[in-house]
């Protein structure tokens, strides 16, 4: 039995971590911590466990195991870091943090405690994600030439645990980003994870296009934001993210490839399409991606890979040491948006 204990009490604690952790038989949810006492008391009320008064009475606890990080992203590195130096394997919630430096800075940590960092890059782990990776890296649709992908939808703010424009996802000293890194991530990452090759520059635009806080003033970070990617063998392609999709969510991906073309979630019946060179078509019906919008959410995947990760010590694709260079390029797409030109990537490293 692992006993584990969560950082911050916002909805993606609420919705997914305490969630998922409630489904397993092997795990305990020994309490929770949040800067808002009464947070971590409404948690613990209904997930079990107990609310700590303080994060170092959480990480002081000898009989904890494990740590989710749910806090805001400003405070990633800080808690992680902690956490691992008190002897407690961590899964940090996405983006890993607000600087290179930090990222560093958590990897070594966990190198130096002997513990294991898993970052909660879940669309790794989508099911049409998995199975576009196996054909890819089968060759069955040769090299990917080109791709767009697209994360859009309402904004935070619509489905944060206080539902306010007053949101810490709109802070720049709390989020550090806009929707380049909370939604961008995820796609950035996804990319290098199924193309399997390193991304040697980029060219991104950010802005603020519509979001306001409550008073009327501009969010002082982007909600919108367009990636060109180049990877070193040749394969370009475009990330978009916006906070502005008023509709319904977009999770969409799609890659050209030397042999046909392979789309994702892109269909809601069938979210794996694919069109080979000579018209043939084959549709999977596989899974539905799961959005913000959805009450009731389907494991994600990540609280599994992160208890058996722990229990059997074998590697997996959540591992920090396989995330950090989405942040590298993450880190990129912010010195080029700032410099209004390509910025070029040489420290970055193969993802497969």
């Amino acid at each position: 039995m692992k006993r584990v204990g969560i950082v911050g009490c916002g909805a993606i604690a609420r919705q997914r971590h305490a969630n998922e952790y409630r489904l397993r038989p092997d795990v305990e949810i020994a309490g929770f911590y949040d800067l808002s006492p009464q947070r971590a008391d409404e948690m613990a009320r209904k997930f079990g466990g107990r609310a700590y008064q303080t994060m170092e009475e959480m990480f002081a606890d000898a009989d904890l195991d494990a740590v989710s990080i749910c806090a805001a992203n400003a405070y990633h590195a800080d808690c992680t870091i902690k956490a691992l130096n008190a002897g407690k394997h961590v899964l940090c919630e996405k983006p890993m943090a607000t600087t290179l430096e930090d990222c560093e800075a958590m990897l070594a940590a966990a190198k130096k405690n002997g513990k294991r960092l898993f970052i909660g890059q879940n669309q790794r782990l989508a099911p049409a994600h998995v199975q576009a990776k196996g054909i890819l890296e089968r060759g069955e649709l040769g090299r990917v030439i080109s791709f767009q992908s697209t994360f859009g939808h309402k904004g935070p703010e619509m489905w944060s645990v206080d539902k306010s424009a007053d949101t810490w996802f709109f802070k720049k000293d709390l989020a550090a980003f806009g929707s380049m890194a909370d939604l961008g991530i995820h796609k950035i990452d996804l990319m290098c994870y199924l193309i399997g090759d390193k991304v040697t520059s980029v060219y991104s635009k950010l802005a603020t296009l519509e979001k306001k806080f409550l008073d009327g003033r501009p969010i002082e970070v982007d909600d919108n934001s367009v990636e060109i990617l180049t990877f070193s063998k040749g394969t370009m392609g475009t990330v978009t993210t916006s906070w502005t999709h008023y509709g319904e969510e977009c999770n969409a991906t799609t890659l050209y490839c030397e042999k046909g073309i392979l789309r994702l979630y892109s269909n809601p019946k069938y979210t794996l399409e694919i069109t080979y060179a000579d018209g043939r078509y084959v549709p999977c019906e596989l899974d539905a991606m799961q959005t913000n919008d959805d009450v009731q959410q389907a494991s994600s995947g990540v609280i599994d890979v992160f208890i058996e990760g722990i229990q059997t010590g074998a590697a997996t694709v959540l591992d920090a040491e396989n995330i950090i260079d989405s942040m590298r390029v993450v880190f990129a797409c912010l010195e080029s948006a700032a410099a209004g030109q390509e910025w070029d990537i040489p420290e970055a490293v193969s993802l497969g």
